[in-house]
Formats: structure tokens, C-alpha cells, sequence
């Protein structure tokens, strides 16, 4: 399997442009404890749902996590709505020399999908062109607006940058240092981020969107009385800018809710919308040193978040 553009071409017409973020996959030997978890405490809804599996969503489209029977594995599997006909995807991807599978069998919601391996991990990674209506009202309720990024180990970080740039058509946002990547699909600072670790495997964390500071405080309310505990934050990261909290699912997966993320609404300008806690004005796509004030500006580090 190719990971590199065959041409420059490639390179600047990418072979399955990739606008947005659609789910994630996690396997459980408990769905109906994880199932629990995502309706009580983070208020999502059941689309569908069987003893084998579970489709929830937040809002519009069909379901934006899968729950899975089997061992406990997190990312599992990753879906992304293409931008224009999945037919021209399926297409590019074969010409620049990728392995892909054309499926109707995947989920519910998604009859029709584009399947091809992640570079370094080996993660099922499934296109499609949009998801059916799941017919829920995702407004006004407890609820996070959207599924927002996810994070993994890799053990080759430039391999995995440029395959998302040059085959997805993904953005370079920010890097700490020279092992922490974070890229873009649409306006949002990021939808995926990579972790390089020779080390750790896996997920490193998935993050779901809250309207504004005082619905990620409710929410954050809300767990506690559920008896989950932060094991960081609140606080706001260095690059996105994202205000943050972290804690644990009842698999032991990281979830983060935050909200506030940067954005870029024009990317001919090339930098994010100006807020008053940017460190430049206007402020661009950067490399950022390995500090405190990178991982979190507000204050104290969870060393966990980090080690890699």
C-alpha cells in the first residue's frame, strides 16, 4: 500500500477530501454499561441498539458513537463525511494506489462506504458522503453539540501527517514540540490529533463539544453527582485554545468535553479568528515549545496527558 502522493497534484487535489468528523467506534465487553454511561451522563440518544451494539447520537445525523461487543478497544474503527460524490473518493484512492473496499454492510445510517486502512496503526478508517437523519433534537438539552476531535498514538507521526494532508486533505494547525500534530477538515482547529510514542498504543482521547463555559459547567456538575471525577482541568490548552476537562469512561477511555476551540473561517487569511487570550495578534499555525503554559495556560499539567 502507497501512504505517499504519487505527484504534486495529488498533493493539492486530494484524493478523498475529508470535511468533517462523523464517529467513532469503541468495542466494550459491556455495551450495556457504556450505553448507560452515554445516556445518563452525557445525555446522548439511542438510535438503535441490540445486546451486540449501540448506534447514540447528539443530534442530526444517525450516530456519532458506535458501541461495539467485544474486548475493550477504543477507536476502534473512525468515520469521516467526504466533501463531493463517494464515487469520485473510491476512484482517487484506487488511482494513488491505496487498498480500498466499497461496503453496505457497515452500520445503519451509512449504506454506503468507503473503506481503507490508517498507516501505522491499521485502524478501519470508513468514508462516506452523509449519514441519514437520526431524528433527534439535538438543541437545547444537557447534551454535547457534536462529537469535536479524537487523539491516538502513533508510531509514525510524519507518515500519518501526510497521509491525512495529502490523501484527506486535512490542514496542519499546530505541533508541540515534534511529536504532538494537530490537523483540521473544516473550520475547527482540529478533528484529529497524533500523539508519536514508541511507547503507547491506541486512543490518547476523544472530545465531544459544549456550547459555551456555562454548559461544559453544567455538565461537569452533572458527573460529578454521578460520581465522576475530573482528573484535569478545568482549564485552557496552548494550542486551540480550547477550555478543557478531562475524566474517565467506565472502560477507562479519556474523554474530554471543552469548548471555546479556535477557529479559521477563511482560510485564504491563514489565521484563527482573533479571541483575547490568543498570545499573538493575528495568530497562525505554529510550533509550540514543550511548557506548561503550552499544555495547559491556566496552570497545573496532568503528566499522564503527556508522557508518550
Amino acid at each position: 500500500m502507497s501512504t505517499e502522493s504519487s505527484s504534486a497534484e495529488q498533493i493539492s487535489r486530494p484524493a478523498a477530501p475529508v470535511s468533517k468528523l462523523g464517529y467513532v467506534t469503541f468495542d466494550t465487553p459491556d455495551v450495556e454499561r457504556m450505553v448507560w454511561y452515554y445516556t445518563s451522563l452525557l445525555d446522548f440518544a439511542v438510535v438503535e441498539q441490540s445486546p451486540e451494539y449501540a448506534y447514540l447520537t447528539t443530534g442530526a445525523d444517525h450516530h456519532s458513537i458506535v458501541i461495539r461487543k467485544g474486548e475493550t478497544k477504543a477507536r476502534s474503527n473512525v468515520g469521516y463525511e467526504v466533501r463531493g460524490p463517494l464515487d469520485d473518493a473510491y476512484r482517487n484512492l484506487r488511482e494513488s494506489g491505496y487498498e480500498v473496499e466499497r461496503r453496505s454492510d457497515i452500520a445503519p445510517g451509512t449504506p454506503d462506504v468507503v473503506v481503507l486502512k490508517e498507516p501505522a496503526t491499521g485502524v478501519d478508517l470508513h468514508l462516506f458522503e452523509n449519514q441519514t437523519e437520526s431524528g433527534v433534537d439535538g438543541r437545547a438539552t444537557l447534551r454535547p453539540t457534536k462529537l469535536g476531535h479524537v487523539a491516538a498514538f502513533t508510531t509514525g507521526l510524519e507518515q500519518m501527517q501526510s497521509f491525512y494532508q495529502d490523501l484527506l486533505g486535512f490542514r496542519w494547525s499546530d505541533t508541540i514540540g515534534d511529536f504532538f500534530v494537530f490537523l483540521r477538515c473544516n473550520a475547527d482547529h482540529h478533528a484529529a490529533n497524533f500523539l508519536q510514542s514508541t511507547i503507547k498504543t491506541g486512543m490518547h482521547h476523544i472530545a465531544f463539544e459544549m456550547r459555551d463555559p456555562n454548559h461544559l459547567i453544567t455538565m461537569i456538575d452533572h458527573l460529578a453527582k454521578n460520581n465522576f471525577r475530573l482528573h484535569w482541568g478545568p482549564g485552557r490548552h496552548g494550542p486551540g485554545h480550547n477550555l478543557f476537562s478531562y475524566h474517565k469512561d467506565p472502560d477507562g477511555n479519556t474523554i474530554e468535553l471543552f469548548t471555546q476551540l479556535d477557529v479559521i473561517h477563511d482560510e485564504s487569511k491563514g489565521y484563527w479568528e482573533p479571541r483575547p487570550w490568543h498570545e499573538t495578534y493575528p495568530q497562525y499555525p505554529r510550533t509550540w515549545e514543550v511548557d506548561i503554559a503550552t499544555i495547559n495556560i491556566w496552570g497545573p499539567v496532568n503528566e499522564e496527558e503527556i508522557k508518550h
